[in-house]
């Protein structure tokens, strides 16, 4: 597993993540606001976009009428932000080649914000296409190893579609299609299965191995990006030992 995707799991497991929840809504509300916007529907069942997000925005206990009112802001049917959705690239310590996801009603407060978060933490925010190259567009599933075999998940996973698994040990990553993503995800589902995470990912083509203050330094800079409101997620291309990882959350 890439060294974002475990370090997000680390934390998961840990609960850091519940110690953020409200910063979480924010982020779910401009995802449902945006993807009913861009989708051509504000129904879920007529866009796959939507739906995820629903379906994320439920699992973390969002208010049925709170994502209602996010839909209807993406329809048009209520006032409300216009979002736009922006891709920053950059350089964490070490070299790690970083892209961040954004959803802002501000393009210049954002990039000079998320600048100012690169610099704090070893790292440089760099021109577009600088370091895109470095990753692939997936659907990405995780799944806690402990709820299935390997070959009983590895069966489920390939008949829905999927393109390939890895098991690290504690957890399989399933990889698809972009648009055999949400197949793949009832298929895993409809087996009692609940991933640890679940998204349209970008996956990494090879890692960078840090160590020492450059480790420190990448997790403080992927929190801090992560931590800020108009984030969606944050891609890098590093590997840390779990070990390290674990001292760190």
């Amino acid at each position: 597993m890439s060294g974002h995707s475990k370090w997000h799991t680390i934390k998961h497991e840990k609960g850091a993540l519940d110690a953020k929840r409200g910063k979480l809504f924010t982020k779910w509300i401009k995802e449902i606001t945006i993807a009913a916007r861009s989708g051509g529907s504000g129904d879920p069942n007529q866009n796959p976009r939507l739906r995820k997000a629903v379906n994320d925005a439920k699992a973390g206990n969002m208010p049925n009428d709170t994502i209602e009112r996010a839909i209807k802001r993406g329809t048009g049917e209520l006032e409300g932000v216009h979002y736009e959705e922006v891709t920053y690239e950059g350089y964490g310590p070490g070299g790690v080649a970083v892209m961040v996801n954004a959803t802002t009603d501000n393009r210049n407060r954002t990039v000079s914000e998320l600048r100012h978060l690169f610099s704090k933490n070893g790292g440089n925010l760099g021109v577009s296409g600088s370091v895109a190259r470095m990753f692939n567009k997936k659907g990405q599933i995780i799944v806690d190893a402990a709820l299935k075999g390997e070959d009983e998940m590895m069966e489920i996973a390939l008949e829905a579609g999927a393109e390939d698994m890895q098991n690290d040990g504690e957890s399989y990553q399933i990889l698809t299609a972009p648009e055999d993503f949400l197949a793949v995800l009832d298929a895993i589902k409809s087996k009692g299965v609940e991933p640890i995470s679940s998204e349209i990912a970008m996956i990494l083509q090879n890692t960078i191995k840090l160590d020492g203050n450059h480790a420190a330094q990448m997790l403080k800079l992927y929190d801090a990006l992560d931590d800020h409101e108009d984030v969606q997620s944050v891609y890098a291309n590093f590997e840390i030992d779990d070990a390290v990882m674990q001292q760190q959350a």
